[in-house]
């Protein structure tokens, strides 16, 4: 159910609402020097909620071995003037992924968390870059040094659908 939006919503996701084909590139051996990826196919469609202070992305991804479905959950702080991001993978769908926080600075948001990857502790950054809206892209990297260095390991490339 869409509701009123609030006129003092930020506008910082206004460019992925809506329906997507996403080409998918993703890393096959994280954080262990290798360079070999995989890439795939998927769709997505964005919604905005909150009256336009969050919003929701249900995600179809078409891995190799299997398809599966996602949902990205963003708000909005108002306080902090910073975005929060959530993962739910369909696979395991008990747990959050621990949320990413940040903004957008010229059409790019850098988003940030502690974690744990296979028992290791790791940084996560995920970034958004809108500059052509028409094309948007989303990378995720990992640090084991706490920030350092950092190694993308999955990109995604929106077209409209």
């Amino acid at each position: 159910m869409q509701t009123d939006l609030e006129p003092n919503a930020p506008k910082d996701f206004d460019f992925i609402i809506g329906n997507w084909t996403v080409n998918h590139r993703r890393l096959k051996d994280i954080l262990n020097g290798s360079n070999e990826w995989t890439e795939f196919k998927g769709k997505s469609s964005t919604i905005k909620t909150l009256g336009g202070f969050g919003n929701l992305e249900d995600v179809y991804l078409e891995f190799p071995d299997a398809s599966f479905r996602a949902v990205a959950l963003r708000s909005f702080n108002k306080e902090t003037n910073s975005w929060s991001i959530w993962w739910l993978d369909g696979r395991f769908p008990d747990a959050l992924d621990v949320p990413v926080v940040g903004s957008f600075s010229e059409g790019v948001g850098l988003f940030y968390a502690d974690d744990v990857l296979n028992g290791v502790r790791v940084k996560v950054r995920f970034m958004w870059v809108s500059l052509d809206p028409a094309k948007p892209r989303w990378e995720q990297a990992f640090s084991k040094d706490n920030g350092k260095t950092w190694e993308t390991n999955w990109t995604m490339e929106f077209s409209q659908s």
